[in-house]
């Protein structure tokens, strides 16, 4: 497989404080990739840095051959990466196809909409039925799903997940990691999961990277890091 996303030596900072150390990662197409480590490690900021919504201070970001200019997210998202921030990021106000809609803006929306609603609403076929409810009166579960979809209208070649779990049943959980290892399958989709919940992001992971205070501390293939004794008493808990 060829690389799609590659990192190196990505450093970013929070003002003064300086939160990524030389990232380097790589994801190829059509491969599943998981971002493991504790609270702070990291995590979120890298695909920020990905995703141009954090301006990385060092390093590159290289997508399909090509550096990723810094702090332009719209430009990032034109490129074919699609970013479900944690907490979702919804429009709360808007209703279920208005939140649709928006993320149909990345390839033009009326006819993106049009042909995309159709294979988005096999995975999501309430999306359909409550496409008039408020988004914010959906639950938990429902507006991850939405988030989810929200990101697969655009028909991105890359898809980054950050903490899609949190806060939600397990049934939920698997549902919405099902739907992903599908569309993985159906469309090649690239993804790139950062997840606290290490067993469910290495069940559907290809290989995983554990950052530790903004660096890349192990990587490896999912079935080889399960075997790490490291890993599994810091996030497998056994």
């Amino acid at each position: 497989m060829s690389t799609l996303l590659e990192l190196r030596g990505v450093e970013a900072r929070y003002g003064p404080i300086k939160a990524l150390h030389g990232v380097s990662l790589t994801v190829s197409e059509g491969e599943i990739v998981a971002l493991l480590g504790a609270n702070g490690a990291g995590k979120t900021t890298t695909l920020r840095a990905v995703s141009g919504t954090v301006r990385h201070s060092g390093g590159e970001v290289v997508f399909a051959g090509k550096q990723l200019v810094s702090g332009r997210p719209d430009a990032v998202a034109r490129a074919g990466i699609a970013h479900v921030p944690e907490g979702r990021g919804l429009f709360a106000q808007l209703s279920v196809w208005e939140n649709l809609r928006m993320g149909a803006y990345v390839r033009g929306e009326r006819r993106t909409l049009r042909q995309e609603a159709p294979r988005v609403c096999q995975y999501f076929p309430w999306l359909e039925r409550r496409r008039d409810q408020q988004a914010g009166t959906l639950s938990g579960g429902e507006q991850q799903m939405l988030a989810l979809a929200r990101a697969l209208v655009g028909r991105p070649r890359l898809l980054m997940l950050d903490e899609p779990s949190l806060g939600l049943a397990p049934t939920i959980v698997q549902e919405i990691f099902r739907i992903v290892k599908q569309c993985n399958a159906d469309d090649g989709l690239a993804v790139l999961v950062v997840e606290q919940n290490a067993n469910v992001a290495l069940d559907a992971a290809a290989r995983a990277y554990v950052l530790e205070v903004g660096q890349v501390a192990i990587e490896g293939e999912s079935a080889e890091l399960r075997r790490h004794e490291g890993i599994r008493k810091s996030y497998l808990g056994y």
